[in-house]
């Protein structure tokens, strides 16, 4: 998460790396279309959660499963109020807590968090209360951390246990990193414009004397955990993004640091590449690289950012001007340390059939096994084609840039109807170039690697 003032451009930022059990888990980008006088039952898939749905719902991007048979796990999106929401980042309490607030097995959880939220909600402040709501009535079934955004606010929210929760506001000019621990720290009760929380949870934590500490309410240390798995699992990755955003106030970090801060300030203003280069990374360019040339014990110390089983990544931009254009969801399928973030117009109507027709088998007309195929690719000659690459993601970062600055200037002439029509055809454009340079770097990459095969022996030219 990055506010709008530590950033280069005056964004609000929020992002993430959706992480899934299998390696494979094929996802859709679509959008999801307004309703009105509707008279329907939402009942989850997984959990068989059972909720009314409003009559009314704005319409929204998300990126679901091609699977439904364990919810839909929509993940993430933007609304056409232009607030986006990222949920869910499991997040983990300890034993004391759980023991007074235990989960409720058919409350809310991740596959149904998006869908139960974002069509409701006009601002991030909003989109906390709302599901916080949500939990109070329902109860939650699992710990999760949440992200919201608008154009003048980021809000963080973890569910710790069936029913507490927090949210802090993350200051302008702040950045955030949370990696599957609890991570919000102290709580101000007196300001309730940076910090909103579960109603009655200091009178819990009391009651049951859940604070270790003699003279603060630190959420993180009443409700977190500090195990060998948050070490090696989790605090590694704080520790590197923090290294590479705040290199200076971070120096005397190490990768098994617990008390790192949430919140920090960043040393420079961060751009929109900044937040991709730590959303691919493994830990490059040090020893517990697990593609680098440390040692193999050191190579697998630590979970990396990037994973072979993330199944999609997102970064959820909403830029500062008001002309329609300013809510951008950058899709990533496949590997992140592989793939381009590819950007899309929050404010259209359709998204490309390579994105929304995805089936459940490799077919490379889809950009989800577009973009899985490239990784395999790459990483199976990972010395001799990274670089490539490298070269190919930044030239899709760049043609991106100028695609956008151009559709910006384009909007400014329309209107209305007109509007959502021309962003609509941008993403189509935008998907057509990408997919059409995946293909040629994956074929040129294939054709390379005939040369890189085992199975050789030279010793006649002509045999």
């Amino acid at each position: 998460m990055v506010g709008k003032k530590a950033s280069i451009d005056g964004s609000n930022y929020i992002s993430r790396n959706e992480d899934r059990v299998k390696a494979i888990e094929p996802k859709r980008f679509i959008v999801q279309p307004a309703v009105s006088g509707r008279q329907e039952t939402y009942v989850s898939a997984y959990n068989h959660l059972t909720v009314p749905l409003p009559a009314d719902g704005m319409r929204y991007t998300s990126t679901p499963h091609v699977d439904q048979t364990t919810g839909p796990n929509e993940e993430d999106g933007f609304n056409s109020a232009n607030v986006g929401e990222s949920a869910t980042e499991s997040v983990y309490a300890n034993a004391r807590v759980l023991a007074y607030d235990p989960f409720v097995k058919n409350g809310l959880a991740e596959d149904s968090m998006t869908t139960l939220v974002l069509p409701y909600i006009h601002s991030a402040r909003e989109g906390v209360q709302y599901l916080g709501q949500l939990v109070a009535t329902y109860g939650s079934a699992e710990g999760n951390g949440v992200q919201f955004v608008d154009q003048n606010e980021i809000w963080y929210m973890e569910i710790a246990t069936g029913h507490q929760w927090v949210a802090v506001r993350i200051p302008d000019d702040c950045y955030a990193v949370a990696a599957n621990q609890i991570a919000i720290e102290k709580i101000d009760f007196n300001d309730p414009d940076n910090y909103m929380w579960s109603e009655g949870i200091r009178d819990f934590v009391t009651a049951h004397d859940l604070n270790p500490d003699n003279d603060q309410w630190n959420f993180r240390h009443i409700f977190g955990t500090n195990t060998k798995k948050d070490h090696h699992y989790n605090t590694p990755r704080v520790w590197f993004a923090q290294r590479y955003f705040s290199p200076i106030a971070s120096a005397g970090q190490t990768p098994e640091s617990q008390d790192m801060p949430f919140i920090r300030k960043a040393e420079r203003k961060l751009s929109i590449e900044d937040i991709e280069y730590v959303l691919r990374s493994h830990y490059n360019e040090t020893k517990y690289d697990p593609l680098g040339e440390g040692s193999e014990d050191d190579k697998r110390r630590y979970r990396a950012i990037s994973l072979s089983r993330t199944a999609q990544s997102h970064i959820l931009q909403v830029r500062p001007h008001d002309t329609g254009s300013q809510a951008v969801q950058w899709v990533e399928f496949g590997v992140p340390s592989f793939s381009p973030y590819v950007p899309f117009f929050a404010n259209a109507n359709d998204t490309d059939k390579s994105y929304s027709e995805v089936p459940a088998k490799m077919d490379l007309d889809h950009a989800f096994w577009l973009y899985e195929a490239l990784a395999e690719v790459v990483e199976g000659h990972y010395q001799d084609f990274i670089e490539a690459d490298q070269d190919y993601q930044k030239e899709l970062d760049s043609w991106t840039r100028r695609k956008i600055h151009d559709v910006d200037i384009q909007v400014t002439q329309k209107s209305g109807d007109d509007i959502v029509n021309l962003l609509t055809q941008a993403n189509h454009e935008i998907a057509e170039h990408c997919n059409q340079k995946t293909r040629e770097l994956i074929f040129k990459l294939l054709t390379d690697g005939c040369e890189l095969s085992n199975l050789t022996f030279k010793m006649d030219p002509n045999l």
